[in-house]
């Protein structure tokens, strides 16, 4: 048996099994066992996985943000601070075409600044703004696009779980990755923002709301702006780490309730069971992928991985686009969570030995290599067949929208998101400059 017989049984079966709808974190655990088993690795290894287990996962506190800010955004969602937000940026800028559009926009970054859900924004975005875009004039791929674009922000825009996620695999300063992540999605921001004042050329002039007083502004967006500015100001300034930041974002999402007088109980008790179910899937699959990337090492994977990379040139860049090429087809078919934890213990050992000419090195390099990874990450959402912003869209929008109609509206978007990416690799600064 070749040695890279091993490595490819092992990635091609948890691939098989992946797509065929079995539980993500039961395959990487499954996979993992049985090819200890096969490859004659000792027993011990089984106690060997359980230390990495206990050493990655569970006593890592750096992961304990990840269910604050989950409970954060889904108080902010059930209890209608989201929504109240959405129509104040509505009333501000929907006084054209353009303006309904960039007003779906400001509120997706306010949403994915406070909450960091993906699948909350979207569906509050459909059900409130795709309406309000039809009726503005907008096709419906075009609406389409612009509300699962704007939701998938949440992904990206930090505090973002994926962040978190990230920098715990390459093991890099989250507030470093959270303020590297700002530019980039300002340029995204950017370049969706110009998209939707083209598409908007030539479409009729709305009848303006009443706009009400600036004190009504700032007294529906004041609080979240507000919070969003606590929670990141105080991590990329160093006052907090990122747990810490997390639990005043907890609560000052129940204060902002409190304050509008929606505060019930009930919801922040669905609020909560909903964050636990959440976050106990993100850290099984954690432990799932933990298993698997540390037998497919003692198996000879790594090696091969690298072999398959180098093979099509040892240049930084050539490398680099390999894995970028890699991470963006397996977008199509598995989630950021499965490729995050399968890949990147893989691929960041690679490209941090790289030398890419732009005085990146250590820490900095691997924020910048991260962030590209992000922003690649964040295609899948929007890629067929399986983006999971397409399925809370498709799910939210019921008889508004086709599912060809929705694949023809990301298009777009996911082509500016591959030019942005590009100009990451080509102008790193966009990344560091706020480090």
């Amino acid at each position: 048996m070749s040695e890279a017989a091993l490595p490819l049984a092992m990635a091609a079966l948890t691939l098989a099994g992946i797509l065929a709808g079995y539980r993500v974190a039961l395959v990487l655990a499954g996979s993992s066992a049985l090819f200890i088993l096969i490859a004659g690795l000792p027993t011990a290894y089984f106690n060997l996985l359980t230390s990495r287990i206990y050493a990655n996962v569970l006593s890592n506190w750096l992961l304990v943000a990840i269910p604050m800010f989950i409970f954060m955004g889904l108080v902010l969602e059930k209890t209608g601070v989201a929504e109240r937000s959405l129509r104040a940026a509505q009333r501000a800028l929907g006084g054209s075409a353009a303006g309904m559009g960039l007003s779906v926009l400001v509120i997706g970054v306010l949403l994915a600044a406070s909450s960091g859900i993906v699948g909350a924004s979207v569906v509050l975005l459909a059900l409130l703004a795709l309406p309000r875009l039809q009726e503005a004039g907008y096709d419906r791929p075009t609406s389409a696009g612009l509300v699962a674009a704007s939701g998938t922000l949440a992904i990206l825009i930090p505090p973002s779980v994926m962040l978190i996620v990230l920098g715990d695999q390459l093991q890099t300063p989250v507030p470093d990755m959270f303020a590297g992540a700002i530019g980039p999605g300002l340029v995204l921001v950017a370049v969706y923002g110009a998209l939707v004042a083209v598409r908007a050329r030539g479409l009729p002039q709305l009848a303006r709301e009443a706009e009400g007083s600036v004190l009504r502004l700032l007294r529906d967006l004041g609080p979240l702006l507000a919070l969003v500015v606590a929670v990141l100001g105080s991590i990329v300034a160093g006052l907090a780490t990122p747990t810490e930041a997390s639990g005043l974002g907890a609560f000052g999402a129940i204060l902002i309730a409190l304050l509008y007088g929606r505060f019930r109980l009930s919801l922040i008790m669905e609020a909560a069971r909903e964050t636990v179910t959440t976050t106990a899937m993100v850290l099984l699959v954690m432990i799932g992928a933990t298993c698997f990337s540390a037998v497919f090492k003692a198996i000879g994977g790594d090696d091969l991985v690298e072999a398959g990379i180098t093979a099509f040139g040892t240049g930084p860049f050539t490398v680099l686009a390999v894995v970028m090429a890699a991470i963006f087809l397996l977008g199509f078919v598995l989630d950021w969570l499965e490729i995050t934890l399968i890949l990147m213990p893989i691929f960041a050992p690679v490209v941090a030995g790289l030398d890419f000419g732009n005085g990146l090195t250590g820490d900095a390099l691997l924020v910048w290599f991260g962030i590209l990874v992000a922003v690649n990450l964040q295609t899948s959402f929007l890629t067929p067949p399986f983006g999971f912003s397409l399925f809370y869209l498709r799910g939210a929008a019921g008889d508004r929208l086709t599912t060809t109609e929705i694949y023809r509206g990301v298009a777009p978007f996911i082509l500016l998101q591959l030019l942005v990416l590009g100009l990451l690799i080509a102008f790193p600064v966009l990344v560091t400059g706020l480090i």
